[in-house]
């Protein structure tokens, strides 16, 4: 072969290393983003539960908070019912799954106000022990949160940079919606505050 045909070989091959490189890189950190993703709604799911078995145990004690307890339900309805996989994470599904979660939490800090006015559901050890795993899964979902967080900065920045821009428009990798801070909505419960209320009986 001739000293032309073996630079052609030479620049076809480094380009095709440099490619696969790129895209390998690229389905790395998609695959860490839905990871992440995964042990968020993990966190979610375990709160969902909590929050129907506490409700259960409610309706046996402040049955004439029938409302409070079917803006709970319906709320909690309402953030099961979004369910988004790592290929789903736009802003605007972003956005629609922080606002569910948003009310729910509003209406269970609703619900564990309300139980206050019932000594007998407060003393019931089911519920101080959901209560408990409350908080302690709040923390949790802080923290994956976070992590989630974490993940999905440098996956948007290596899809954004050029020239990944060009090989992820391609093989059709898009960038991620992060969680976003908002005031006094995605704080989640205030779980610590009823439990040291019901110590304080």
């Amino acid at each position: 072969m001739s000293k032309k045909t073996w630079i052609i070989i030479a620049v076809v091959a480094v380009l095709f290393f440099w490619i696969k490189g790129a895209y390998n890189g690229l389905v790395e950190q998609d695959e860490n983003v839905s990871l992440a993703w995964s042990k968020v709604e993990t966190q979610y799911q375990r709160r969902n539960d909590l929050i129907m078995n506490m409700v259960k145990i409610a309706e046996r004690y402040a049955k004439q908070e029938k409302g409070t307890l079917t803006a709970v339900i319906e709320a909690r309805s309402k953030a099961t019912s979004i369910q988004l996989s790592s290929d789903d994470l736009t802003e605007e599904n972003m956005a629609k799954f922080q606002e569910a979660q948003s009310q729910l939490s509003g209406s269970l800090s609703r619900l564990m106000a309300v139980s206050e006015n019932y000594p007998e559901l407060k003393a019931n050890e089911n519920y101080t022990k959901i209560m408990d795993q409350l908080e302690g899964t709040e923390n949790r979902i802080a923290e994956a949160r976070n992590q989630f967080n974490d993940t999905v900065k440098p996956y948007n920045l290596a899809v954004r940079k050029f020239p990944n821009t060009i090989f992820a428009g391609i093989f059709g990798f898009k960038t991620k919606a992060e969680f976003k801070s908002e005031a006094g909505a995605e704080k989640g419960v205030n779980v610590g505050d009823a439990m040291d209320s019901l110590d304080k009986e």
